[in-house]
């Protein structure tokens, strides 16, 4: 029978440092992941990575597979419950609804930083091992919802005629996560550009919503 490894500090209640441990391997496992991809990383090297023995890694989470689903669930699935809770204001007009989208996902992304690599990698991709795990958590009623209301806002005239509802969410995704996913090589660009969050908020912001405009009557 497995057993727990002796892991209590003391003063500290065992079940508290056992969340700590399995906390830490989860982060082990995605800075892993964002730097070598999530096939080329074994659970050994995750354990390294944690500072602890692969026995460890398999008491906590049995196997690859169930650290995937914990990683959706504790970590990735939390931010997209949080970039869709929208204000009273926000639910009345899918405007204010985009700008706060825009505003709590860079947020996200930017504290993240393994995110915008396993996006690239692991979602986007066809064969990526996170994809179907996250499509499955998308939060589509609220997704139909907001292409619902700015096709709504379009019949009346108050939306560009030439957007495409259903496009609008990609177009923030790809806002708010690509400039951190390609930071890397943007950093060799000499324009002097930034990636302070509060910044590539702004320019998403107003690149969006200017294209929202209604066209000249």
């Amino acid at each position: 029978m497995s057993h727990a490894p002796a892991i209590r500090t003391r003063g500290r209640p065992l079940a508290t440092a056992e969340q700590d441990v399995r906390a830490s391997l989860l982060d082990a496992a995605l800075v892993r992941f964002a730097e070598r991809g999530i096939a080329a990383t074994s659970m050994a090297q995750i354990a390294k990575q944690a500072g602890v023995t692969p026995a460890m890694v398999h008491y906590y989470f049995s196997n690859r597979d169930r650290l995937l689903d914990a990683l959706v669930e504790e970590r990735v699935a939390p931010l997209i419950e949080q970039v869709w809770t929208a204000t009273d204001d926000e639910v009345a007009d899918p405007r204010l609804l985009l700008q706060g989208v825009i505003a709590r996902m860079i947020a996200g992304v930017a504290s993240r930083p393994w995110l915008p690599p396993l996006w690239i990698g692991e979602i986007l991709n066809e064969s990526g091992l996170l994809r179907a795990r996250l499509f499955a958590r998308l939060p589509l009623p609220r997704l139909r919802a907001l292409a619902e209301s700015l096709g709504a806002l379009q019949a009346r005239g108050d939306l560009h005629p030439d957007i495409n509802p259903q496009l609008v969410f990609v177009s923030v995704l790809g806002l708010a996560m690509l400039p951190f996913a390609a930071a890397g090589q943007q950093r060799r660009l000499p324009i002097g550009l930034t990636l302070e969050p509060d910044a590539v908020a702004r320019h998403a912001t107003a690149l969006l919503l200017h294209g929202l405009r209604p066209a000249p009557r």
